[in-house]
């Protein structure tokens, strides 16, 4: 009876095509909304919002990712005076009023949806880096504010990310064993004391990123101390090469270094 049930059930299921028909009749109903609220032909965010965002398509430097007006084929001052322990840096667009929305949208209005949008951005703009990587790590969070905030912002970024690359996805392969002040309003100098140390590759999964190209995942990067302080973790742990793809990076302001 169950198998006659389920071929009954199969019968009753509409189409494509009627489905399609039904998807297009509710859009003439219920405009479809891009996914920064406003009414669009289509999904992503608004032609408006798209307009203003602040892409990195020129000259970066390798080494941080920072943007340069001209391309003069070396790293920045601020990487030259002092390399970074990460061995480059990619980022989708600049952190402004604008980018911020989304992403503390998806940070922390549990704004999922977002996160395969931001996966795209990092994959058009870090292309060269997935090209170079054998796998994907997202920046932890740790266990009590995962706990507060439901889910990892970086992880759901990175989730699709693979499955659009067929990059190795290693979701615990980084964890932070401390539970770190937040990083906003610190200097660089206290962002890097405030994660000293706060990162680390469990025995239990070294053998995921031994000798291994890992490229590390984040939503925004301000001083690079936090992607320094996962880096540091992964190439103790053996990786043989660690990059960093963001979605946004914060802008240097003048005498300021990233």
């Amino acid at each position: 009876m169950a198998a006659e049930d389920g071929g009954f059930a199969e019968r009753l299921k509409p189409g494509p095509r009627a489905k399609a028909l039904w998807r297009g009749a509710l859009d003439l109903i219920f405009p479809p909304l891009s996914l920064d609220g406003a009414a669009s032909a289509s999904g992503g965010l608004s032609a408006e919002t798209w307009s203003r965002i602040h892409f990195l398509d020129g000259p970066v430097c390798h080494g941080c990712g920072a943007p340069f007006e001209y391309d003069i084929g070396a790293p920045c001052a601020a990487c030259l005076a002092k390399p970074r322990a990460f061995d480059a840096a990619r980022a989708a667009c600049l952190y402004d009023e604008v980018s911020r929305d989304p992403i503390l949208k998806l940070k922390h209005a549990d704004r999922l949806d977002l996160a395969p949008l931001m996966a795209r951005w990092i994959s058009r703009a870090a292309g060269d880096l997935l090209d170079e990587a054998d796998a994907v790590a997202p920046v932890p969070l740790h266990p009590m504010r995962l706990l507060h905030r439901r889910h990892n912002q970086a992880a759901e970024i990175a989730r699709p990310l693979c499955a659009m690359t067929g990059l190795a996805f290693l979701p615990d392969a980084l964890v932070r064993t401390r539970a770190t002040a937040t990083q906003g309003g610190k200097s660089g100098g206290g962002r890097r004391r405030n994660v000293a140390g706060a990162f680390h590759v469990p025995d239990s999964r070294r053998r995921q990123v031994e000798g291994r190209r890992i490229l590390l995942v984040d939503d925004v990067m301000t001083t690079g101390a936090t992607a320094e302080g996962c880096a540091r973790a992964l190439k103790a742990a053996g990786a043989a090469h660690v990059a960093v793809a963001v979605v946004a990076r914060v802008q240097a302001r003048e005498g300021l270094t990233i």
